[in-house]
């Protein structure tokens, strides 16, 4: 896979988990894909930011999905502004 195709999967797989942290009055943005595309950087927002489950829902939810459509890529970091 190249990167340009991991970055569109990636990408699929946020669209697919943001309906699910908008409902809470969250959402999420891509910052970047590191390290020989193994790790990806994002960003939680809104609600998310101060909720105290943002961890469980980053490993089970946003890391899985993103596995899902990406299985390269091995972690997956909340990088708070």
């Amino acid at each position: 896979m190249t990167t340009e195709e991991v970055r569109l999967n990636v990408e699929k797989a946020l669209d697919e988990i943001r309906p699910f942290l908008q409902s809470d009055g969250g959402d999420i943005s891509l910052l970047s894909i590191e390290e020989n595309d193994t790790l990806v950087k994002v960003q939680l927002q809104g609600a998310c930011v101060g909720c105290s489950v943002n961890q469980m829902t980053l490993k089970s939810g946003v890391e899985m999905t993103i596995k899902k459509y990406a299985p390269q890529i091995e972690r997956v970091l909340n990088i708070q502004s």
